[in-house]
């Protein structure tokens, strides 16, 4: 049965629940990655980042149906049962195809990432499976507003992860082990978003409408995808073309150094679950963007200031004494982490206001990114180039949103996407 519309004192108790459960899986996972880099050593674990990296992008299939199915069961509650069967079809038929795919390419992928290990690329194929069905289960989930369920699952995301990944990385610290922990630990959300939707799906009476079939959903998960695609190839693009043009253990230096941009990145990820409910309002949106970048540059500004006055303090969540040759440049990683921030909210902003030539500006970055970068030989060179070509992208997006959404610029058309917080 679906919940009824939420009071604001629900919607309070509801987000706080989610902030929470979001802190403890990024807390989790980032421990995770602390764990990896020290047990594995920058060689190893610059390959276990790389593979990281991939996933990440292939997860904005994962996020695609997320914002799918959370925005047609918001706006459409009556037919919550006929979307969720359509979106469940949709992410097990993708999620296979996706698979699959990664699999046929696997020695392709152990070739790109300098793997030496076609085994770990084909663990990539087997993992997208649980992670894409995830994405189908919480994007249910956050459209019932069912935000003690959906808490549950982010809570097995994480811990799952740490338990897991650190008890085989201790039996045995290769980054093949790695890679099978982050597969084995996403068994976990899958089962307990399972388990939330069986519970409740024969209490449901969804009016069937046949608006809501797999065509339409796969359509709009593409697009709903596209924008979070190029931010995720934008920002995880760096460590892949860092096992491309460094040796080993420049690659696994920097692959450290991004162990620190990830944390500031994650830092103000509850500013834009907060915000994206008003960036979609046409009224506010212009005003929660500026107040969202003001906050989120403040954030930044500490976690600097942070890395660069207690960079020993910093250098021990990076990875340990085997990192210290980038000690000194742990600020200008904090810097990094500060505008793919930035960047980030922008980027939800166009989505919010469903906006899709401003997505070419991302892409657009990400090639003078892969060119930009053939000729650096170390990672503190790799950090100044991803930094500049990043901010460039950044003022280009910031300036076109704060056009668009000028007073008296016309109204977009287009309905928004559900947000994580709705």
């Amino acid at each position: 049965m679906t919940e009824q519309p939420e009071t604001r004192d629900d919607w309070t108790r509801g987000g706080s629940v989610i902030a929470v459960a979001m802190a403890v899986m990024n807390v989790t996972t980032y421990g995770y990655t602390i764990l990896a880099a020290r047990l594995l050593g920058p060689g190893s674990y610059g390959a276990f980042a790389a593979v990281m990296g991939l996933l990440l992008v292939l997860g904005v299939l994962q996020l695609g149906l997320q914002t799918t199915g959370a925005r047609r069961i918001a706006a459409h509650p009556e037919s919550v049962g006929e979307v969720e069967r359509a979106l469940l079809r949709v992410a097990l038929g993708t999620a296979a195809v996706l698979a699959l795919l990664c699999l046929l390419l696997s020695p392709v992928i152990d070739r790109l990432l300098n793997l030496d290990s076609v085994p770990t690329a084909v663990l990539v194929a087997f993992t997208v499976l649980p992670m894409t069905l995830m994405g189908a289960q919480a994007g249910i989930l956050q459209g019932e507003r069912r935000w003690r369920a959906l808490a549950a699952l982010y809570l097995a995301a994480g811990v799952s992860r740490l338990l897991v990944g650190g008890a085989l990385l201790v039996w045995r610290p290769t980054e093949t082990i790695a890679v099978l922990a982050v597969l084995i630990a996403f068994f976990a959300p899958v089962a307990v978003g399972w388990w939330a939707l069986r519970r409740s799906l024969p209490h449901r009476r969804g009016h069937v409408t046949g608006h809501h079939d797999e065509r339409s959903i796969l359509a709009e998960t593409f697009r709903n995808s596209h924008a979070l695609l190029a931010f995720f190839a934008l920002s995880n693009a760096d460590v892949i073309v860092a096992r491309d043009v460094l040796g080993d253990h420049q690659s696994g230096l920097y692959a450290g150094g991004l162990i620190l941009v990830k944390a500031v990145l994650f830092l103000p990820q509850f500013v834009v679950i907060v915000a994206f409910p008003s960036m979609s309002d046409q009224e506010n949106r212009r005003a929660a963007l500026v107040r969202s970048i003001g906050l989120v540059l403040a954030l930044g500004v500490v976690s600097t200031l942070g890395a660069w006055l207690l960079s020993g303090l910093a250098l021990v969540f990076v990875g340990g004494p085997e990192y210290a040759e980038i000690r000194g440049q742990l600020w200008l990683f904090a810097i990094l982490g500060t505008v793919l921030s930035v960047v980030q909210l922008l980027v939800y902003s166009v989505v919010a206001r469903q906006s899709r030539w401003s997505v070419y500006l991302v892409w657009a970055g990400l090639v003078a990114l892969l060119v930009a970068t053939r000729g650096v030989d170390d990672a503190t060179g790799l950090a100044v180039v991803v930094t500049v070509i990043d901010a460039v992208v950044l003022v280009a997006l910031l300036a076109t949103s704060l056009h668009r959404l000028r007073p008296g610029a016309p109204a977009s058309r287009d309905v928004a996407p559900a947000a994580a917080s709705r």
